[in-house]
Order: structure tokens, then C-alpha cells, then sequence
């Protein structure tokens, strides 16, 4: 080999074992770029509650390939709404969804969403929370930790029995499960029960052992936790419209730039949307789950003793979530 031909191999040689010293170094930057987040899902891969994440992080990498890492853990592993509330004011926990019942302890406001009898359907829940009520309650859950993306909704609550209930009457004496809420504690006390707050992924032994008798709960997650196994009575009271958000930690939300902010906004709010139209046709595929295992839907009678039973609530209430004719300015929303 040439003096030449010797220099040529020697500069290709250089450059080539530089650009492979390189690689491993840019590798690890790219990787110590790309932002995890750990996402706490309640259900498994067939439900909304996870679908929705699976969707958003589809949407995310669609426009910022590599940039995130969906950690998603399901079936509960995290624990219930309360201890995922709690890791995501901590920053252990990145993103979930919740009930705003399970965030009331921290912004008791948001219970306006949870009045009883107060909204016709999601229709008219939809308009509530895209309008100013939804605005203020996120500035109020923001100021606790909670950065709120979009709201979602689960569906409306019903009462979940051992034997027949259709008369608010027939539920004196019961011992009956509720979210660890004031709001869900007052209403059931009205009806003579006695409440016990239980986390959900408690509920099934709770029910199951005599430790409580009923409790409410939407349909989607009537048969997603196998309740209809020992509640089988569905009373379809759709006492409370079950709202809740999408939302984030903000330790992890400031820590992205203006453009992951945009991207991640705007897939949370696609992803809800998503959520609520998943929601619909699992309702109707969860209440044939449970019929096909000894569940039965029942109607109430006399549902103006319902809905007197729990109108108390609004009266305590009001003072709380913004005053009588705030209560009724949402009553009359359209």
C-alpha cells in the first residue's frame, strides 16, 4: 500500500471509529430525552378507562415520534382512585383518569358535578363542564396539583343490591358502600343506610363478606369489576352523573416545552371524546355481561321519593359548591 492509499485508510479508519465511539453517546441522549410517563388505569385492556391511554398515546407518537414512553399499568396495580390522586400530587404517577368524587377532599367545589338528580344526561353534563363551571373547577384542581386536560364522563350512577330495591324505603337499615365523599355519605343517609367508605378495589370483598349490602356504581363498571356476581340487582336510579377528568401531574406538566403541552392537550381532549362514545356501547355490552351471569335491571317506583330523599343534598350543599343559584343557573343549562 502507498504512501497515499496508507493515509486515506488511516483518516477512514479515524473518522469511522469516532462516529462508532459517538453512537452509543447520542443513543443514550436521545433516550435520556424521551419522557416517561407512568399512567394508573383501574381496568384492563377492555375497558374505556384504558382504551382512552391507548389512544392518546397513539396520537402523541403520531406527532412527536420518541419523544414520550407510555407506562401503562392497569387492573388497579397502583391502587384506587384516592392513592393514584395521591401519587399524582407527588409526581409518582404521571397521568390518569378520576372520578371527581374521588378529588372533592381536596376541591369540595367539584361536588357540583355530583349532585344528585341534577342533570338530565350527558348531553347536558357536556355543556356544564365545557362552559365556565368546567373552566373554574380546573383553575380550583389546578391550584391542588391537578392539571385537568379535559373532562370525561362515565356515565350515570345506579344502586347495586342483593335482592330487589325499588323503593328508596326498602334501603333503611342496609349497610351500603359509597366513595370515601361528604356528598355520597349525605345522600345515602337520607335514605336510612348506613355509608361506608371503601376503596373500589375493596368493594367486591366488602359486598361478598356481609361487610356492606349495596352500593352505586355505572353500568361499565358494574360488570367490569364482576360486581353482578354479588349484587346482582341493578336499580336504574341514574342518580348522579358520574363525571371526571383526564389529568396529569404538575410536576410532570412543567417539565415539557410548549409544543408537548399542545400535542398532549390536545390528544387528552381527543381521547375524551373517544371515552365518552366508548363508554355507550360498553354499557350495553356490560349489562348483557351480567344478565349472562344472573344480573337483573329493575326500575325504581316512585321516583319523586327519590328525588325528594336526595334533594337534602343540594340544601348542604349549596353553600359548598357556589350557592343556590348557581345549583339552579346549571339546572336550567341547555
Amino acid at each position: 500500500m502507498d504512501i497515499l492509499h496508507r493515509r486515506a485508510f488511516l483518516k477512514s479508519a479515524t473518522v469511522t471509529g469516532v462516529v462508532a465511539l459517538a453512537a452509543p453517546a447520542l443513543t443514550g441522549r436521545a433516550a435520556a430525552l424521551t419522557k416517561s410517563i407512568t399512567v394508573a388505569s383501574l381496568f384492563g385492556d377492555d375497558k374505556p378507562e384504558t382504551k382512552i391511554w391507548f389512544k392518546i398515546r397513539d396520537l402523541v407518537e403520531a406527532k412527536l415520534p420518541g419523544q414520550f414512553n407510555f407506562n401503562i399499568v392497569k387492573s388497579g396495580a397502583l391502587g384506587g382512585e384516592k392513592e393514584v390522586a395521591e401519587g399524582i400530587r407527588l409526581g409518582s404517577v404521571q397521568a390518569s383518569l378520576a372520578t371527581v368524587s374521588a378529588l372533592s377532599g381536596w376541591v369540595p367545589e367539584v361536588q357540583i358535578l355530583d349532585l344528585p338528580f341534577l342533570f338530565r344526561d350527558g348531553a347536558h353534563v357536556r355543556n356544564v363542564v365545557q362552559g365556565d363551571t368546567g373552566k373554574e373547577l380546573k383553575a380550583k384542581l389546578l391550584a391542588q396539583n391537578f392539571v385537568v386536560a379535559d373532562y370525561i364522563n362515565y356515565g350515570a350512577r345506579h344502586l347495586l343490591t342483593k335482592e330487589p330495591v325499588t323503593k328508596p324505603e326498602q334501603l333503611k337499615g342496609k349497610r351500603i358502600r359509597v366513595i370515601q365523599s361528604p356528598l355520597h355519605t349525605k345522600l345515602w343517609s337520607a335514605f336510612g343506610t348506613t355509608p361506608i367508605g371503601i376503596p373500589i378495589t375493596e368493594t367486591y370483598n366488602a359486598l361478598s363478606t356481609g361487610v356492606a349490602d349495596a352500593m352505586d356504581l355505572t353500568k361499565s363498571a358494574y360488570a367490569g369489576f364482576k360486581l353482578y356476581e354479588v349484587v346482582p340487582y341493578l336499580t336504574e336510579t341514574g342518580h348522579i352523573w358520574a363525571s371526571g377528568v383526564v389529568y396529569f401531574s404538575t410536576g410532570f406538566w412543567s417539565g415539557l416545552d410548549d409544543e408537548q403541552k399542545t400535542v398532549l392537550q390536545a390528544a387528552a381532549s381527543e381521547g375524551a371524546a373517544h371515552f365518552n362514545e366508548l363508554i355507550v356501547a360498553d354499557e350495553a355490552s356490560s349489562i348483557a355481561l351480567a344478565a349472562e351471569h344472573g344480573g337483573h335491571v329493575v326500575q325504581p317506583e316512585e321516583r319523586a321519593k327519590w328525588e325528594e330523599g336526595a334533594r337534602g343534598v343540594w340544601t348542604d350543599f349549596a353553600s359548598i359548591v357556589g350557592g343556590t343559584d348557581k345549583i339552579e343557573a346549571i339546572r336550567k343549562i341547555v
